[in-house]
Formats: structure tokens, sequence, C-alpha cells
């Protein structure tokens, strides 16, 4: 990473080492998986030892393992190629999952963030015929963990099918898919230090799957085209690496908090998006009333430190953010807030030159002394 301070981790986690030297290793290698003499074989091998690692990472039977080219596609497979006539996704989804369809209705969410179970019950009992239901593990913008073992039992009692998307969770809590419920569970290598480019959808029955890329018969036929061999022997590193490490993730959330306390220490009037429920611990959502959100991004870049006002795949856009538009956060709140998100690089004195920074461009306000 260019930047001296990264913290971003939720648009893109830096690299691991080792996934650079496995890529590496991968490409140097060479080989398509699909072929059947040694080199081909050996391809095959180290994508078949991928699938077991990223199985490993969330709980998962790895015959149930399909790799993609992102998590926006795995999400996109699940919600387009299982045959059901309603596609209900909470309103704080990732776009890759609210664009899906059409006609996806939007199931809302209170003003902490979490969504909705009651109204979720009430659009199920509905006469609409079947269902899937997507719920987000936990949520890219603010960190807030959702319900999904609760969505999945009301989702199931009433005859539908779940997707969520774990692609923030993953490698970040411990994720189980069977302890979920769930039928679908979309990841993403570049969230957890692996390559970029490539993701899985794991199911819990590759039967009430359909593809949606065509061509050949790749990934058990669900999803044509040649494997991405060196991103996925990544992948699998990166997964192997995220499983070892998180206990040591979940110690980031002292870091955080400590950063939220120091901030607040600073400007009392701060408030923090979803600081009184359950969050990834490595997440902070933190406005600061009358200064934006575009600015303290740019101001603090300037200053080397990388920070974003939200998700990397609406960025560069000064709108009303649509999840906390969701949670009924007041515009000037919203328009205000920028997404801290820590990750396994990260050190106390990453804290503190944030700290420093942040500090400095309060003081010198909005406008002109950032833009200079």
């Amino acid at each position: 990473m260019s930047n001296a301070t990264y913290l971003d981790f939720n648009a893109t986690a830096p690299t691991r080492p080792e996934v650079i030297e496995a890529v590496a290793d991968a490409m140097k290698s060479g080989g398509n998986a699909s072929s059947v003499h040694g080199t081909g074989r050996a391809a095959r091998a180290g994508v078949e030892q991928a699938r077991g690692r990223v199985a490993a990472l969330v709980g998962a039977d790895v015959r149930g393992v399909i790799f993609t080219g992102s998590g926006t596609e795995a999400n996109n497979q699940a919600l387009r190629r299982t045959g059901r006539v309603r596609l209900l996704v909470s309103a704080i989804e990732h776009e890759s999952v609210i664009q899906a369809r059409d006609d996806a209705e939007l199931i809302p969410v209170g003003a902490d963030g979490m969504v909705d179970l009651a109204a979720l019950e009430r659009m199920l009992d509905g006469d609409g015929g079947p269902a899937l239901v997507s719920v987000m593990a936990a949520n890219n913008e603010t960190g807030i963990v959702q319900p999904v073992v609760e969505v999945a039992r009301i989702a199931h009692a009433r005859g539908a099918l779940v997707h969520c998307d774990a692609v923030q969770a993953a490698g970040k809590l411990p994720v189980d898919m069977a302890t979920l419920g769930v039928d679908f569970l979309a990841l993403s290598a570049h969230k957890i230090g692996g390559p970029q480019g490539v993701g899985a959808l794991v199911c819990r029955d590759p039967a009430l799957l359909g593809r949606l890329v065509h061509g050949g018969g790749q990934e058990a036929g669900l999803r044509a085209g040649t494997e991405n061999v060196p991103g996925i022997v990544g992948f699998g590193v990166a997964a192997d690496s995220a499983l070892r490490g998180l206990g040591g993730f979940a110690d980031l959330a002292d870091l955080r908090d400590g950063l939220e306390a120091r901030m607040r220490a600073e400007a009392n009037k701060i408030v923090v998006i979803g600081g009184d429920v359950a969050r990834l611990p490595n997440t902070a959502k933190v406005a600061t009333p009358g200064l934006a959100a575009d600015l303290q991004v740019m101001g603090l870049d300037l200053a080397g430190i990388a920070i974003s006002a939200g998700s990397a795949c609406s960025a560069g856009r000064v709108e009303m953010p649509y999840v906390l538009s969701a949670m009924g956060v007041p515009e000037d709140i919203a328009l205000s807030a920028v997404r801290i998100s820590l990750g396994w690089t990260t050190t106390a004195d990453d804290v503190d030159a944030f700290i420093g920074a942040w500090s400095e461009l309060r003081r010198r306000g909005s406008g002109p002394a950032v833009a200079q």
C-alpha cells in the first residue's frame, strides 16, 4: 500500500506476503486446471486445496464452494439463478445485492441498523410465490452485524431460501455456514488479504443453483470459464491465514474503541454510527458534524492516511449514503460520516497518526484549508 497509514480495510486489505508468494509460484507453474496432463493436474490440485481452505474458513462442505470472479458475481449468481419468484433484500445490502434484480423488495432496518425481523415476517407471509431472502452478515459501511440466524429461521419456516453476503464478515468474525443456517454464502478474496478478482459462492446444496456464466463445465458445471488458478490459490492461502488469525483480529476492537474515544475527547459532538450494537471489531463509522465527509477523506489523504466515506463501489459520489438513509440518520450527520476500517497490519502508531491528522484537520475546519 502506498499510503503510510492505511485504514481502509473494508475497501480492500493489503495483500498478505504469503499470498503474493503463493500466487507467484502458481503463475510460474502455469497449467490449465481442466487439462489431464501433469501440469494440468498440478494446477487442479492447487485449486482443490484452495477450495478446502475456503470451505474451512466458513465451516462449509467443500463440495459447495464455487469459485467466481468476485463477491459481486457470487451475489448475482445466487440472487438471479435460484428460480425464486420473489427476492427480498435488506435496505442496507451492498449494491451488488440491491441491484441484482429490478424486482427486489427492500426489507426495512431500524434506527440501530439491524434488519426489521417483524417486517420480514409480514413480507414473507404475503402471497407472492417462492421467495429468496438476502441479508448480509455484517454491513460494509457501518460494520453492524445482522441477525442472520433469526433471518434464516423466519425464512425457512415459510419455505424461503436464504442468501448471505459474508464478504465483510469472513475472516473478521467466526463464520459457520451451518450455524447461520443459510443456503448460500458469498465471499471475496481481497477483503481478507487475498488477490483482487476472485471470490466464491458457497452453497448448502449446489443443486439449488443454476449457472450465471455459460460456456464450459468448470466448477461442477456452475461457473464456466478457465479457472483463475493463481488467484484461487492465493484465495486459499488468505483464507487459511485469516482463519488462523481470527483471535488477533478480534483484538482490533480495543484499537477501534480507543480511536473512537480519542475522537470523542477531541470533539464531543461526534456521532459513532452503530456504537451501541454488535459491530465488526475493525470498523468505525464516525460523523463529525460541520466537517464534510469528502473533505475529511481528501484532507487525510494529503496527510498520508487512507480512509473512506463509504463503500468503495460508490466512491466519488457526494450524495446521501443509502445505508445511513435507511437507518434514518439525519442528512447533516450522514454527509459528515467517514469509515475507518482497521486490519491485520494496523498498529497503535497508525491510530496515533490518524488522530493527529484528523485533529489538525478539524481545527482547520472545512473548505479552503483542506483544498489548498
